[in-house]
């Protein structure tokens, strides 16, 4: 090995040892997105290539990473989040899950009442990206460069609908009422769809973790930043909690930190050919799944797993202006090869 390479290996390791151990906060954007990328390639098994296209969206963008480390100030580390899981005896791994899906970290969807795990068509990542226990979400991310990132891992943006049933428990078929949807601006579209979804699912809505919202059981006991209104690089900090925090904060299909944390882009199709897990490359509209880190003490939307939100700062998930800001990322998801998704 070159001295050369040698002293990058070093300094990588020293730099991952610095976060580890929670000093991500004395760290710039840049230093603290290498430290994370390296442990993503490592947990993720990601090839050169694949990290090469990963890397070359993080630099694009300019401020996509696990927000502004000059202003966010985490009421948890990484480091206080593997020692509280050590005590807890908490252990993430799960060699069923990882045969089934083909990679670490992700849960099989499926229906319970029907199906078995290993019947399952597409697979959700447990965690928020990068999908690594006690690392912070990334935010600050558009949803079409989530996009972009979940395929350069070989997954995808979740349907709606898939995130809804690893919240719930239960996947169910794709029930997008698109015929609501022909003729009306997406804003009409969503509004009319969303009115309708809702008021079938309301009567039986659950959390991820039980049947009615609980303080303190999810990511969601931070605080926002003095002086933060409405967003801002400088302004807002991303208060987040290292993924995995609240190991209670879990649907029965062992998804965390869908409630709480950092919102989440998802896929909204509003016609047949925009449906993720049925091929689709088009996709549709922006849908936020979830709440953030500051909602037991600032409840502003509902939360419950199948409720679908206004078209808030909308617009196609390829829009290259889609919508950011310092609590809103993503997760992925991944279609298992040779099986139908749900619904066909």
């Amino acid at each position: 090995m070159s001295t050369g390479r040698r002293s990058r290996r070093l300094g990588v390791v020293l730099l991952g040892a610095w976060v580890a151990a929670g000093g991500a906060d004395a760290l710039t954007l840049e230093q603290q997105n290498e430290a994370m990328l390296q442990k993503l390639q490592q947990v993720q098994g990601l090839s050169t290539a694949q990290m090469a296209r990963v890397r070359e969206i993080f630099r694009r963008t300019g401020y996509v990473g696990q927000g502004n480390p000059a202003i966010a100030r985490h009421p948890d580390n990484p480091q206080q989040c593997r020692t509280k899981l050590t005590e807890l005896g908490v252990d993430y791994a799960n060699p069923e899950f990882e045969r089934i899906c083909g990679a670490k970290y992700m849960a099989p969807l499926y229906d319970p009442a029907k199906e078995r795990a290993q019947d399952a068509k597409a697979c959700i990542d447990q965690f928020e990206f990068p999908d690594i226990p006690c690392e912070y979400p990334v935010v600050w991310v558009r949803a079409r460069e989530a996009e972009e990132l979940c395929e350069a891992e070989g997954k995808r943006l979740c349907d709606a609908h898939e995130w809804e049933g690893a919240c719930a428990g239960v996947l169910l078929a794709p029930d997008y009422r698109f015929d609501l949807a022909r003729g009306v601006s997406p804003n009409t579209a969503v509004a009319r769809m969303a009115r309708t979804h809702n008021a079938k699912y309301a009567p039986t809505k659950r959390w991820s973790y039980g049947p009615g919202y609980q303080k303190g059981i999810c990511a969601a006991a931070s605080h926002k930043t003095a002086g933060c209104q409405g967003g801002g690089w400088t302004k807002c900090g991303s208060n987040t909690y290292p993924t995995g925090d609240f190991p209670n904060c879990k649907s029965s299909l062992g998804v965390y930190d869908l409630n709480g944390n950092a919102a989440e882009h998802m896929n909204l199709p509003l016609e047949p050919s925009q449906i993720a897990s049925r091929g689709s490359k088009t996709l549709g509209v922006t849908e936020m799944k979830g709440s953030w880190f500051i909602f037991d003490s600032y409840r502003a939307h509902p939360d419950w797993c199948r409720w679908r939100a206004p078209f808030w700062h909308g617009s196609r998930v390829m829009d290259p202006h889609s919508h950011e800001n310092y609590h809103l990322g993503f997760r992925c998801c991944k279609t298992l090869e040779g099986r139908q998704s749900a619904g066909e």
